[in-house]
């Protein structure tokens, strides 16, 4: 009865990972919608102008993020030696995040003509809210099971400070891009105003997403080891919260290597016409 019971809770943690993946396959058609909106758009020459730098910049950052996680690769290598192999993947997916929140925070503020009065859109015209705040509580609940494992010792100081800092300044850059994407007037012209829509929604999907990544990864390496160190310890009695504790490691684990499938979808820039961007 035991096993059936720990067989049962481990596959009811596995769903909210589920649900959050089928959240972000629905923000699909969200990108669809706005680039067939640009598509089916003439935007003046400004919006033109304006979709062809924000690629630009975009690519730039993002390049900058590579070189950033090689430079984290090379330095805990200059560190830790051979030791340091299993830090590469976390340090390029770091660098990686990163460059993709700074591209979306940093980007140049388009030059066309704002609405006069300004009028400027809701959030839940650029993302859902739901995916907003699954980034919000997977953040907090990532800072609450760091402190957690920290002050029972199960995690040193390095790790600690790391797992704790790093998903906090990702959430403050992307509250930062939100905030920035929404008190910004729309265009005056009506022609530019699907390219502005669309370039918001890339903007607020890319920092949600990328947030996510950053706090479900780490959020279930850490409930992957404090369930394993509570099995490992001495029980007399059945115990279920090492099962939940893996099946939420591993929920959350596949969780953000989801939303990292999804997140890669998204870095395609918004495009008006494939020559205006290439010239």
């Amino acid at each position: 009865m035991g096993r059936l019971i720990a067989v049962v809770l481990f596959i009811a943690v596995l769903v909210p990972g589920v649900v959050l993946s089928r959240a972000w396959w629905l923000a699909a058609g969200r990108r669809a919608v706005a680039s067939a909106g640009v598509e089916l758009a003439e935007p003046t020459p400004e919006g033109i102008a304006v979709l062809r730098r924000q690629a630009q910049h975009g690519r730039r950052v993002r390049a900058a993020g590579w070189l950033l996680g090689i430079a984290m690769i090379i330095g805990s290598l200059v560190l830790f030696a051979e030791s340091s192999v299993f830090l590469w993947v976390p340090a390029l997916i770091l660098g990686l995040l990163a460059g993709v929140l700074l591209a979306e925070l940093t980007r140049p503020r388009p030059r066309w003509a704002l609405s006069s009065p300004p009028r400027r859109p809701r959030q839940g015209e650029l993302v859902s809210g739901g995916l907003v705040w699954t980034m919000r509580a997977v953040v907090a609940a990532l800072a609450i099971t760091t402190v957690l494992l920290w002050r029972s010792d199960e995690l040193n100081d390095a790790v600690g400070w790391v797992s704790l800092v790093v998903p906090l300044l990702a959430w403050l850059v992307a509250e930062g891009a939100l905030l920035r994407g929404l008190v910004r007037p729309l265009p005056a012209q009506g022609a530019d105003i699907p390219v502005d829509e669309a370039l918001r929604t890339w903007t607020a999907h890319l920092v949600t997403a990328a947030t996510s990544v950053l706090a479900l990864l780490p959020l279930g390496t850490l409930l992957l080891l404090g369930g394993i160190e509570l099995g490992d310890r001495a029980n007399d009695g059945f115990d279920l919260l090492p099962v939940a504790l893996v099946a939420g490691g591993f929920s959350a684990l596949a969780a953000g290597a989801a939303v990292a499938g999804f997140l890669l979808t998204w870095l395609r820039p918004v495009r008006s016409d494939a020559h205006a961007l290439t010239r």
